[in-house]
């Protein structure tokens, strides 16, 4: 926390960017994530916008842990600091920061926000207000060997039932002939938010909702929930090694791309990596919606994620920085960043352009998965949605653990979420 303090300060007092070949009309700083190539293109794309328009834009560097990254723009919002315009932020924060972001809406056109799926549009809008733009999205998605199901006469699987037992017919066919190394199926069990998207998926899947109900209504202790769990038990030591409850995303590709997993449930991120030329699966691995439970209520269920574009209340320029988000999450610059960098657009009409296709083949199939994404529960429960997934995956891994039944775990996370949300008045 001390280091957050100081970066604070640090960015208080300078920020260190880049500017356009012409004189400046007003400087506008970003914060922009620096993991992988984000921060490259994040630069890339604020020049050209600075060298269309005349004017100066400086990158401001934030830690690359997501936690981190929040607990910096909370400290820096809180002092109404001026030093950052446009913060990038997680599609999880905007009823977090609501308080001290811009309404978009009386800023942006209906134009600019039209293609965007709704279901985006929906979880940046707090209170009536659009305080943040998508840039770029990600939505849960299953990974299989497409040449072990082809060697084994096995269809993508639609069900989880049909996952594990076509998981099991492989494993046991290669196990047979040696092939001591290869996992059935392998997602994210570690106890952080990963595991809130995986869980979310299983009992959304089910037709158990999504933990608090869109009135507020904390509605986790129910039996399709309790049996999507179960299910998901059911896989540790079996289909799933017992090490998965400590894999996070890159663990999970990690035994995937090296050829020992049948299945492996990731975000987008992970197609371009595993097709890369020196992956050992290249070539072998295909993409599918995430299958679903069984039921009355039974659906594909995708887990929403991405990020967004937010102007600053306390910005001295929130018009320029307005449009600077308006550029960033525009159709030419997101498909550059879906050419370049594999960042999923949010714009409904790029699933269909030719060249996006030929890139990443499963565009093709990619929206009927969007449009039946579920997203955490962080517009209704606001500030206290870290506190709703913290408890939800404390939870969830203790079953997973084996640590007591499920059904009676949901009884006391249903009863400590209605503690917390005040009878639903989050």
């Amino acid at each position: 926390m001390l280091r957050l303090f100081a970066l604070a300060a640090t960015i208080l007092a300078v920020s260190s960017g880049f500017s356009a070949g012409t004189r400046a009309e007003v400087t506008i700083s970003i914060s922009c994530s620096s993991l992988g190539i984000e921060q490259q293109l994040c630069q890339s794309g604020a020049e050209a916008w600075a060298q269309a328009t005349g004017n100066t834009v400086k990158l401001v560097p934030t830690p690359a842990d997501a936690n981190e990254r929040l607990a910096l723009y909370q400290t820096l919002l809180a002092a109404q600091a001026k030093d950052i315009d446009v913060f990038q932020i997680d599609v999880i924060w905007p009823a977090i920061l609501a308080p001290h972001l811009v309404d978009l809406s009386a800023i942006l056109s209906e134009e600019d926000r039209a293609d965007h799926f709704e279901v985006l549009i929906d979880n940046n809008t707090v209170d009536g207000k659009l305080v943040a733009m998508p840039w770029f999205m990600d939505a849960g998605l299953l990974y299989y060997r497409q040449d072990l199901l082809e060697k084994y006469g096995k269809q993508v699987p639609k069900t989880w039932a049909e996952l594990a037992e076509t998981a099991k017919a492989v494993l046991d066919g290669e196990r047979q002939a040696g092939n001591a190394n290869l996992q059935g199926y392998v997602w994210q069990g570690r106890a952080y938010e990963g595991l809130t998207c995986n869980a979310l998926e299983w009992i959304a899947s089910y037709g158990g909702g999504g933990i608090v109900d869109p009135d507020g209504t904390v509605t986790i202790d129910n039996p399709q929930a309790a049996a999507a769990l179960e299910m998901a038990r059911s896989w540790i030591g079996t289909i799933s090694p017992r090490g998965v409850l400590s894999y996070a995303e890159e663990e999970s590709r990690g035994v995937f791309q090296s050829g020992n997993a049948v299945f492996m449930r990731n975000w987008p991120y992970a197609w371009a990596l595993a097709n890369a030329a020196d992956s050992p699966v290249k070539g072998k691995v295909g993409v599918a919606a995430l299958p679903q439970g069984d039921g009355a209520e039974a659906r594909h269920a995708a887990a929403m994620g991405g990020q967004n574009l937010a102007v600053s209340r306390y910005s001295a320029h929130p018009d320029e920085a307005a449009d600077l988000v308006r550029y960033l999450t525009s159709a030419q610059e997101q498909k550059r960043r879906a050419q370049e960098g594999s960042f999923n657009p949010t714009l409904r009409s790029l699933y269909s352009d030719a060249d996006l296709v030929t890139a990443n083949p499963f565009y093709k199939d990619f929206l009927p998965i969007v449009e039946s994404a579920v997203a955490r529960p962080s517009t209704i429960t606001g500030r206290r949605y870290n506190q709703v997934s913290s408890a939800f995956v404390r939870m969830v891994h203790g079953a997973l653990s084996g640590q007591g039944a499920a059904s009676a775990s949901l009884v006391d996370l249903n009863s400590e979420l209605e503690r917390l949300s005040r009878g639903g008045n989050w």
